[in-house]
């Protein structure tokens, strides 16, 4: 099993949500790895780690999530792995849960949720992003 973090999804991870916008509710699982140093592509000056400035983003990005109808429903830093093998663990797990795919979408194009995203950019090495769907 390959296991590649990245920080945007690929054309088919996007058609997959613009074929099918009316699926859910759907629940986002984001296994979250950040960079030692935030970078910025404004090329901010900053001596905030990648840590702490997705935590900014984090904070505020709760609001958008509930505008957009969803909810935070859990977020922990991960502390070591129980079961299984990989070559390096997460630093933090996150699980935001939408009445659809369309919300989750529509969030992500918003103005005033990309005035956020710059934290998320700036500190995110990576990430995995698992949809789950009730059953």
């Amino acid at each position: 099993m390959k296991v590649q973090n990245k920080k945007q999804p690929n054309e088919e991870q996007i058609k997959g949500f613009i074929d099918s916008p009316e699926v859910g509710p759907i629940s986002m699982v984001n296994l979250l790895k950040f960079k030692d140093k935030a970078e910025y592509s404004d090329n901010r000056e900053t001596s905030l780690t990648g840590r702490e400035a997705y935590l900014i983003y984090a904070k505020e990005v709760v609001a958008h999530v509930e505008r957009f109808g969803g909810t935070v429903v859990f977020s922990k830093n991960i502390n070591r792995l129980m079961l299984g093998e990989v070559e390096e663990l997460w630093d933090m797990v996150a699980i935001a849960k939408y009445p659809n795919r369309k919300a989750l979408l529509e969030m992500s194009l918003d103005s005033e949720y990309l005035k956020s995203h710059i934290h998320r950019e700036a500190g995110l090495d990576g990430q995995l992003n698992i949809e789950t769907i009730d059953i």
